[in-house]
């Protein structure tokens, strides 16, 4: 008990509970900013929300251990920021965070000299901890040193490798293509120079890209298919995903068009879930119908469970006949790749929708008897069959 008690009067700024448990002291940026020069630290910010999991985890398991505790008050200047709160929202703002939690590591002029992101263990946070208070690893001195010599690759994955700790891969592209810049297109097919695009490139229409898509061959030599497959269908969902979470139809269908010129099948069904989720948000049904009709056979024809999902659409929005016998095929097909209870319910119902009595009485009564011997409850399949036996 003497030793904890020394140890909060030493150590004020993050301290345990009987529980241990973290707390800390709640005092603002400007005040932990003129903390830092009084006592000569660097400061270390976490920014978290309440509701993050990965956020509560590290508080739990890393933030109330005494030895990372003593850690941090004897090396730095410690403060905690919700990012749903004024403080929070505008550091969060001003370092362009998009990950939770955050780690930063500043110096008295709010230079960023170390980033983490993530739930990391307490070991590797210390490690880390201890990374950021070297000058030589910090990224002021790594993009000194690498602007310097801007076409040395070592120099380049040494700057990379830690901005990439705490920074998403948009940040991680501007000094891959300055140092992609020095490097010819016939260089660029390397094992080296693939890894760099591999990292840090995210424009679909760069060079650098362009080149990949237009020499596989090479790249697969160097690197794999699989790994160029997995760049292609990465850089095309960074490409879309952003004007899908914000519903931003009229920025998207300009640049589904540059997804599709690619002409790969595996990035033409990832346009083409794209698309679907879209039209679901926006209800956009017009859009959704025009885009299955033409491509799910070519795209999802192998896929009994996406093939079902779009049945299920169907059967909730689409309304005219000729467009619901192909939602019919589709479902049709689904249990021919895998017999099941709701794919028959979901086929009684669609050729229910479309007055085709004897069809849907048909796949009523397949839907109660998978039920029945699996043990079920066939309380849907019943009421179906009652409202089409009562007709």
């Amino acid at each position: 008990m003497r030793y904890l008690y020394l140890f909060l009067l030493l150590f004020p700024t993050l301290t345990i509970n009987s529980q241990n448990q973290f707390t800390t002291k709640d005092i603002s940026y400007k005040k932990a900013l003129e903390n830092a020069k009084i006592e000569q630290k660097p400061l270390f910010v976490m920014l978290y929300a309440d509701w993050c999991p990965h956020c509560n985890q590290m508080k739990k398991d890393v933030f109330s251990d005494p030895e990372v505790i003593a850690f941090l008050n004897k090396n730095y200047i410690c403060i905690w920021k919700n990012v749903e709160k004024e403080e929070g929202i505008t550091l969060k703002n001003k370092f362009n965070t998009k990950s939770l939690p955050t780690f930063l590591f500043l110096d008295t002029n709010e230079t960023l000299l170390y980033a983490l992101k993530g739930e990391i263990k307490k070991t590797e946070f210390l490690a880390e901890a201890n990374y950021a208070l070297n000058p030589k690893m910090q990224l002021p001195y790594l993009e000194s040193i690498f602007l310097a010599d801007s076409g040395n690759s070592n120099k380049f994955f040494n700057y990379l490798n830690v901005l990439k700790k705490g920074k998403d891969r948009t940040e991680l592209s501007i000094p891959t293509h300055v140092y992609l810049k020095t490097q010819s297109d016939t260089q660029l097919v390397s094992e080296t120079n693939w890894r760099a695009i591999a990292n840090g490139v995210t424009d679909i229409n760069s060079r650098e890209f362009q080149y990949v898509l237009k020499h596989q061959k090479e790249f697969a030599a160097v690197a794999s298919q699989n790994r160029i497959d997995k760049k292609t269908e990465s850089i095309v969902t960074e490409l879309l995903r952003p004007y899908v979470d914000n519903l931003d139809t009229i920025n998207y269908y300009r640049q589904r068009e540059i997804a599709k010129s690619i002409r790969l099948q595996k990035t033409d069904s990832l346009v083409f879930k794209f698309d679907l989720t879209l039209a679901e948000r926006t209800e956009k049904w017009q859009f959704y119908k025009k885009v299955t009709l033409e491509d799910t056979q070519r795209l999802v024809w192998n896929d009994a469970v996406f093939l079902k999902e779009i049945g299920q659409t169907y059967l909730k929005h689409i309304s005219d006949s000729e467009s619901l016998k192909k939602a019919v095929l589709w479902v049709n097909h689904s249990l021919e790749l895998n017999e099941s209870y709701d794919g028959n319910l979901l086929l009684a119902r669609l050729y229910n929708k479309i007055k085709d009595k004897k069809s849907a009485l048909k796949y009523a009564k397949n839907a109660k008897a998978i039920g029945k011997q699996m043990g079920w409850n066939t309380k849907d399949a019943d009421t179906l069959l009652a409202e089409l036996n009562s007709k």
